[in-house]
């Protein structure tokens, strides 16, 4: 099976799925899959924008909606994670993965799914400590601190990949995981940016530029290993893929992990965004059975979801997993029943919302709150489980809870802005997008 990897889609379907065209041309090949490692913004309408955690300059359209429209159709099938600059409002509604669009997946919040024979497993967001241990407290319409929490990640959806048993192919996930730049030449990587030397030749006291400053971070970040996701680098060393591939810091990034004295090796790989000259691509091959390939619900991965969805938290508090009552044997047993008398395969796209129109605006009036997707309801039934991505009553201004484990020091990872500024853009006035 032949894959290409995208790193930020940042809405820009068309060229990304113009250069696959073009290489399948050029190298008489064919490729079977897509995976888009997050940012992918599939923004339906302009309503969208308003849970699109980005600058007022970056609000634009892009390219998403003409293929939830209709008017254009994925050449390759698509499967892609959520990062920090997303339409949230629509994830949301899928947070369980589903169709965002014909012939293209969002993986969901957590997710685990099979294409043929390859297993595919994905963590979507970024990881801020002083959210991790919060339920998905956050409800529609997004204020201004919940469109800025909505894509961290949480506990609970990582608690739910560590008990994958079985071996996973493919992982993907949007910022790095913790420590991963030991295992790759961390040389190179500092000086991919042409202006990192000139920046750290530079005055670094009054007036230092931003970038002077986002390049300090990354260094100490660097130095003192805390660069990317602890919870990415939890579940790496867990579920020990054959491949890992990240994006979020807009630069071409390998590297290998050896698990143990003479254990497996994760190949890694972070890649760029969707630019002219930019390494935002990368072809590879897996062994797998004969195509055609299909995409498929993972049997291990739907126990897993029946047994803890009982405890789906829904405030701010911390999820209690002891209160996850359900035998797994038995959860996998029911899903093995379900599977084989309804088979496999997703539930069809359905489109929730107007479709853009680049002639006219949607409607002013149309709901701005939780809409419940079709998929995801299906889903739910097929498992016997209740929906509960509605909003809970309690206050999104209450404290943290005195359950959840954060501490004064965790809460300092925040001001380490890697995620929010795009450095090299920022230094050259590009207006083509963030990290």
């Amino acid at each position: 099976m032949k894959i290409a990897v995208e790193g930020c889609m940042h809405g820009d379907l068309d060229n990304v799925y113009a250069t696959l065209l073009h290489l399948q041309e050029v190298e008489k090949t064919k490729i079977d899959l897509l995976i888009c490692c997050g940012d992918f913004q599939a923004v339906r309408n302009e309503k969208d924008l308003d849970s699109l955690n980005v600058p007022p300059k970056y609000r634009t359209m892009k390219t998403f909606w003409k293929y939830y429209s209709g008017e254009k159709v994925a050449p390759i099938p698509t499967i892609f994670i959520g990062g920090n600059h997303e339409a949230s409002n629509y994830l949301w509604e899928l947070y369980y993965g589903g169709w965002a669009a014909p012939q293209i997946y969002f993986l969901g919040f957590a997710g685990v799914v099979k294409f043929g024979n390859v297993r595919i497993g994905g963590l979507s967001g970024i990881y801020k400590a002083n959210h991790y241990y919060s339920g998905h407290y956050e409800k529609l319409p997004y204020n201004e601190q919940d469109i800025r929490s909505i894509y961290h990640v949480r506990e609970y959806d990582v608690h739910k990949l560590v008990q994958v048993q079985e071996p996973i192919d493919i992982f993907l996930s949007h910022d790095w995981p913790c420590g991963i730049t030991d295992h790759g030449n961390v040389k190179k990587l500092i000086r991919q940016k042409p202006f990192f030397e000139k920046e750290v030749r530079s005055d670094l006291g009054i007036g230092s530029s931003l970038s002077a400053q986002s390049f300090l971070r990354l260094v100490i970040q660097i130095a003192e290993g805390t660069l990317g996701s602890q919870a990415a680098a939890d579940l790496m060393a867990k579920l020990r893929p054959s491949y890992w591939f990240s994006a979020h810091l807009h630069c071409k990034f390998p590297a290998l992990v050896q698990h143990g004295d003479g254990g497996s090796i994760t190949k890694f790989l972070a890649l760029d965004k969707c630019l002219p000259g930019r390494n935002f691509l990368q072809i590879f091959e897996i062994e797998s059975e004969p195509g055609p390939y299909e995409l498929h619900y993972d049997e291990e991965w739907l126990a897993i979801t029946k047994k803890f969805n009982p405890i789906f938290p829904r405030t701010r508090r911390r999820a209690n997993f002891s209160d996850a009552k359900l035998n797994m044997e038995e959860c996998r047993q029911f899903v093995k029943n379900k599977l084989q008398i309804r088979g496999s395969t997703p539930f069809e796209f359905v489109r929730t919302a107007p479709c853009h129109n680049p002639h006219q605006s949607v409607a002013s009036n149309f709901p701005s709150g939780h809409c419940r997707n079709p998929q995801t309801e299906a889903f739910l039934e097929l498992l016997g489980l209740q929906y509960c991505l509605d909003a809970y009553s309690e206050s999104r201004e209450l404290p943290q809870s005195s359950g959840s484990l954060v501490s004064k020091e965790s809460f300092g990872n925040e001001d380490i802005p890697i995620d929010d500024i795009d450095d090299d853009d920022e230094l050259n006035g590009s207006d083509d997008g963030e990290t």
